[in-house]
């Protein structure tokens, strides 16, 4: 019973992937497009029918997603990379990138910093890093850390077909990369770090960036879904530190309406 359930989701899966993919997936019936309807009421209910979409396609939902962009981005276009991503995760199935509207704020700090390096905590599938490399000034290096191998290999890809070669991946859990990087990579000092991993490590990985040393008076920091799913600890922690200027900029969960959601800008001044 078992092997002919598994073969019969294979075969719903070899349907499944040409219906998205196919040049006509803009005519689906908007009953198929759950994205933007079910994650505002229903977002538990929601992530179980993507958790059940993996079982029947034999793909992640990153893998579904990467599918769409190759075939409908222009490969060294991040822009028309970013598009094809915020049509898939609009429209078909939800994937937690920054998405376009937090997404410009993100470019605008980026754009107002000029950093020349940055260090992104968890890639996913590479959203983030396209936006972030094609906002930096030409010199700047940008380290992109992933623990995840399935969503790295992703990422890697999503990197190179947006054409940017020179960025460096690290695919490995945060805790074990920040206190490598001045040995492993010769990092002296971070100008910017995007935290997009899991929310339980923004306090901790931003107390392990503090004591490593790499963070000047005016490094900023800016951490995503500070309030959905939340980072409690975090916010508590900047309140408490008095190590830097901090707001919360308001908006939605990516890709939704009804959720309210804030990233959090820090500037750190250091011990005063």
């Amino acid at each position: 019973v078992r092997s002919c359930v598994l073969t019969l989701m294979k075969a719903a899966g070899a349907i499944y992937m040409p219906l998205f993919c196919g040049p006509w997936m803009e005519k689906m019936p908007h009953i198929i497009r759950v994205g933007g309807l079910l994650i505002d009421g229903m977002f538990p209910i929601y992530l179980i029918y993507l958790k059940s979409l993996d079982c029947v396609t034999g793909l992640s939902r990153e893998e579904r997603a990467y599918q769409y962009v190759l075939t409908h981005a222009t490969p060294g276009d991040p822009d028309s990379i970013l598009d094809a991503f915020d049509i898939w995760c609009s429209k078909v199935e939800f994937i937690s990138n920054i998405g376009p509207k937090k997404g410009k704020i993100l470019d605008r700090l980026l754009m107002e910093q000029s950093p020349l390096t940055v260090l992104e905590l968890g890639a996913h599938c590479g959203y983030s890093t396209v936006r972030i490399a094609q906002a930096l000034p030409l010199g700047a290096r940008l380290y992109s850390v992933e623990m995840d191998q399935r969503n790295a290999a992703i990422a890697e890809k999503i990197i190179r077909l947006a054409g940017f070669d020179d960025d460096t991946l690290i695919v490995s859990p945060s805790d074990e990369v920040i206190p490598q990087l001045r040995s492993n990579y010769g990092l002296e000092k971070l100008d910017f770090v995007f935290m997009d991993h899991w929310k339980k490590c923004y306090a901790p990985d931003l107390q392990m960036l503090e004591g490593s040393g790499l963070l000047g008076k005016g490094s900023m920091i800016v951490a995503d879904n500070v309030l959905f799913p939340g980072a409690p600890k975090f916010l508590r922690h900047i309140r408490k530190s008095g190590l830097y200027e901090w707001r919360v900029h308001r908006a939605t969960l990516e890709y939704s309406k009804g959720i309210r959601d804030g990233m959090a800008e820090l500037i750190y001044q250091g011990i005063k």
